[in-house]
């Protein structure tokens, strides 16, 4: 059974315009494109003709690994972090197009290897065993090579899904750093045996220019900069406070917390300094406007980590990296505002809640009364800037599934297709809720949702 209950406006609130973001996925993505020619041009170049089954198997066993090469430095730059990128794309479209990017790098290199190995066997008129033998043990660094691909694939196999979800979050982005390993490995044999190179020094150099600039930009992001922010903002727990049964708020302090140039909306990757702990970053958002001298977010317990920040102790020392994501108020165009909310889903629309300008309705979906965190907070926002919730609880799906359709939505919000939307919640709801919006008139354009699964 599902019951929608509404918070009604005391006043109506003032609609500003807010400028659009340039079209920095569309560029990011053209200049990765652009990349790929630029290598493959080495190879053009290089190559004057291709005459015999041989050369053409080599050629494209050549082709692959210089894709493959290139494909390495891009991956790692798309999760180095780049305050640019992260926040003008977010942080879950660059997961998925590593993850995207991951399968054709995996795929690329597996034909490389496969394609120079029989290419070199024809010509040397050798077999396929004889011939890896000699070149694994007898070709310049292609005995760390080979360390490197057996690495690549092992990371393959562990970020298949069916064998990711049966681990940990923090286990899996442990061994995902294998595949800085790899990388260090391969890197060698590129150089010493690839021949768009030796011989080369044009295309050595920029090929050294890319990959130590990545490094660059990794060990800056990744690492110096958490470190920096550690010391620098010195933040600690200040307080737990429970907001259900499995939800519990932890506020924190610091100081000059105005430089980390956070928004409402974005997450950070925390990592508290007390035993068990301290190893584990996990991304958890906002769930108030950030302030100069203290932050917070809100957390259902889904696993060890967040069960156990209910038993966090003031004081405890904390390493934020961050703000992550560009779930904020930049993704508006100025329309009024739909913001939708499935269970703990609501901690970064309830700080959008409290900051986006104009015209703001929240629609709260919750299984029960008791799981609509925040519920008086939502309220006093509400009642001070002029806006309408709704609060949606049902017992089971079916309540979800006709509040979610096109016509439930439509009957909640007036003039919805004229809306920008927000999304945040478990996935099936947030999908419904997309298909519900398209169906209703919502461009996907202005569909914003922001996904914690990377």
């Amino acid at each position: 059974m599902s019951t929608t209950q509404t918070a009604a406006p005391a006043r109506r609130a003032v609609r500003h315009r807010l400028p659009g973001r340039p079209a920095v996925p569309f560029l990011v993505q053209s200049g990765i494109w652009s990349g790929a020619a630029g290598v493959l041009s080495l190879w053009w170049a290089d190559t004057s003709s291709v005459t015999d089954p041989a050369a053409w198997i080599t050629g494209a066993g050549r082709i692959t690994g210089l894709l493959a090469g290139y494909a390495c430095a891009v991956l790692l730059l798309l999760m180095a972090r780049v305050p640019l990128l992260d926040h003008r794309i977010g942080t879950d479209r660059l997961a998925r197009w590593h993850a995207l990017g991951g399968r054709w790098t995996i795929s690329l290199i597996l034909a490389h290897t496969l394609l120079i190995i029989w290419g070199y066997a024809l010509t040397a008129h050798t077999d396929v065993v004889g011939q890896t033998s000699t070149l694994v043990l007898h070709y310049p660094d292609l005995l760390k090579g080979t360390l490197g691909f057996l690495l690549f694939v092992a990371t393959a196999f562990l970020s298949a899904r069916a064998v990711r979800r049966r681990m940990s979050y923090e286990t899996w982005h442990y061994l995902h750093f294998a595949t800085y390993v790899a990388v260090f490995l391969a890197f060698g044999h590129q150089l010493s045996n690839g021949a768009d190179f030796v011989g080369n020094p044009w295309a050595r150099a920029a090929w050294y220019g890319l990959y130590l600039g990545v490094a660059g930009l990794l060990a800056w992001y990744r690492f110096a900069v958490p470190v920096r922010r550690g010391f620098r903002h010195r933040l600690r727990v200040a307080a737990v406070h429970h907001e259900a049964p499995d939800v519990v708020s932890v506020h924190l302090t610091g100081r000059h917390l105005e430089e980390l140039g956070a928004e409402p909306g974005q997450f950070f990757r925390w990592r508290f300094m007390t035993r068990g702990l301290w190893w584990a970053a996990n991304p958890y958002s906002l769930s108030a406007p950030p302030h100069p001298r203290h932050l917070r977010i809100t957390v259902k317990t889904v696993g060890a980590h967040s069960a156990a920040l209910a038993r966090l102790t003031p004081g405890t020392r904390v390493w934020a990296e961050g703000p992550y994501g560009s779930f904020t108020a930049g993704r508006a165009s100025g329309r009024p505002v739909l913001l939708v909310a499935g269970g703990v889903g609501i901690t970064p629309l309830r700080a959008l809640f409290e900051t986006l300008p104009g015209q703001v309705t929240l629609i709260y979906r919750a299984r029960s009364t008791a799981g609509l965190v925040l519920r008086g907070e939502l309220e006093h926002i509400a009642a001070g800037r002029g806006a309408v919730v709704h609060y949606v609880v049902d017992d089971g799906p079916s309540g979800s599934a006709r509040t979610f359709s096109a016509a439930g939505l439509n009957a909640l919000v007036s003039d919805l297709a004229a809306h920008d939307v927000y999304l945040c919640g478990p996935d099936g709801m947030t999908q419904a809720a997309v298909v519900a919006l398209r169906q209703a008139g919502v461009p996907g354009r202005r569909i914003h949702h922001e996904s914690f699964a990377f």
